[in-house]
């Protein structure tokens, strides 16, 4: 009998569980166009109104996985391993994760996404790189991660075709933010790339998507479970994201912030914790390190050696990038015409931000996009960014503005000296990694 779109969409909708079989049904029939948008969108609102199990969130990640192409690695020597992250500002940890892992000897094939909102996207930031492909024909970028052990690039439109249509419709019936949708859609591209464990940086806070920790405890959980459900060994990391993780935000700015990261310059960092953090769960999970400690000591010795920075380098090169991008990298990043500091209003310390502002502040500088076909400045956005808990005197810079013009310095510097609180008594430090949920 054949598969009836609006049956599965009443008994959805009814809130019965739906067998693995109808949900890779209807799942084939928004790959091939046989299940209308309007019916696609009520699919999407019956499910986020009646939930998924996790064995319906299982078939629902495998049947939008198997929707397209998947990724086979089993030629490759080296453990298959990734990360993903919800997304935050001054979130650049994907570009120095990568060649730090692959330098451990593991091989990591990245595929990362735009901008989303206030945050900024990976591919946003490689794209500072004068002729970095981030769409490679399927032969190089099985190369490079061959031959070098990473490679970051974005999303083909053979890999789970029916996530890019759902998705599309979700984003347009204020479906979006469903728990289920959410799980199948991060985890179906990640699946289809073949990997054979994962680690998945979930952000809290005033700068992320998810501020509530319980909502955020649910989506990491769901993620985590039915990761390891469709056969990826899978943990999660969550992170606080009440400031921006790097000092810097903007995509050339993030660049060099990675190289300086890269180069030593960055240790004890908050973006330091997390960055070594997520190593450490993805050594381990690829068996490439008995314990976290053991990992931890790895990731710091390629990190302390230069290899990571080869990697990079060799990754950089081998995309189209310059050969001497990593010795040279002034030569090939555009600089922003005006750089203005943002001085402290008074006496104090640096007690609060409103981070996600930050990120739109990047966007109205054009580091970002309001509408889909807006062309990025790469040269814009923030650096210098203090941390919460510094201790300021008036006048003494909190961040430097990157802009176009010095009219649009002026502005954005005004704008951002708002979105500091500053306080007589020292706040209380909260720790960037809140909570780990492990496979299994």
């Amino acid at each position: 009998m054949a598969m009836l779109p609006q049956e599965i969409i009443r008994r959805k909708r009814d809130g019965d569980r739906l067998d693995p079989a109808d949900i890779a049904g209807f799942i084939a029939g928004v790959t091939d166009g046989s299940v209308t948008e309007g019916q696609a969108a009520a699919f999407a609102m019956a499910v986020w109104f009646s939930g998924m199990n996790r064995d319906e969130c299982v078939a629902l990640t495998q049947a939008m996985r198997d929707s397209g192409e998947t990724l086979d690695w089993t030629d490759l020597e080296r453990p298959i391993v990734d990360k993903h992250s919800t997304g935050g500002v001054g979130d650049n940890v994907s570009l120095m994760l990568a060649p730090i892992v692959a330098a451990c000897g593991a091989a990591v094939p990245m595929i990362s996404g735009r901008g989303l909102g206030h945050t900024g996207g990976t591919l946003d930031k490689l794209e500072s790189i004068p002729g970095y492909d981030i769409q490679p024909s399927p032969e190089l970028f099985r190369r490079v991660t061959d031959e070098v052990g990473c490679a970051i690039i974005g999303q083909t439109a053979d890999l789970a075709p029916a996530d890019k249509r759902l998705y599309a419709i979700r984003d347009v019936t204020a479906t979006v933010d469903s728990v289920p949708l959410i799980t199948a859609s991060i985890l179906s591209k990640k699946l289809a790339a073949g990997l054979r464990s994962l680690v998945l940086d979930v952000k809290l806070g005033n700068g992320s998507f998810m501020t509530d920790p319980a909502e955020t405890e649910v989506l990491a959980r769901s993620l985590v479970e039915v990761a390891n459900g469709a056969g990826v060994r899978t943990s999660a990391l969550i992170t606080d994201m009440n400031e921006p993780l790097a000092d810097a935000a903007g995509n050339a700015l993030e660049i060099e912030n990675c190289l300086a990261y890269l180069r030593g310059e960055k240790a004890g960092t908050r973006l330091d914790q997390v960055v070594m953090a997520l190593a450490a769960e993805m050594l381990v999970a690829a068996g490439l390190a008995a314990h976290e400690a053991e990992a931890m000591a790895t990731a710091r010795s390629v990190l302390a050696s230069g290899a990571a920075m080869e990697r990079f380098g060799l990754m950089v090169h081998r995309l189209g990038g310059p050969a001497d991008f990593v010795d040279r990298p002034g030569a090939h990043l555009a600089k922003a015409p005006a750089i203005l500091a943002v001085p402290a209003g008074r006496n104090g310390y640096l007690a609060s931000c409103e981070t996600r502002e930050l990120g739109m502040a990047v966007i109205e500088l054009g580091g970002g996009r309001i509408r889909p076909d807006d062309r990025i400045d790469h040269r814009v956005g923030l650096t210098g960014l203090r941390p919460l808990g510094t201790k300021v005197e008036k006048g003494e810079p909190i961040a430097f503005v990157h802009a176009a013009d010095q009219s649009r310095a002026e502005a954005i510097a005004k704008r951002v000296a708002t979105l500091y609180a500053i306080s007589d008594e020292e706040p209380a430090q909260r720790p960037v990694v809140v909570s780990r949920l492990k496979a299994g």
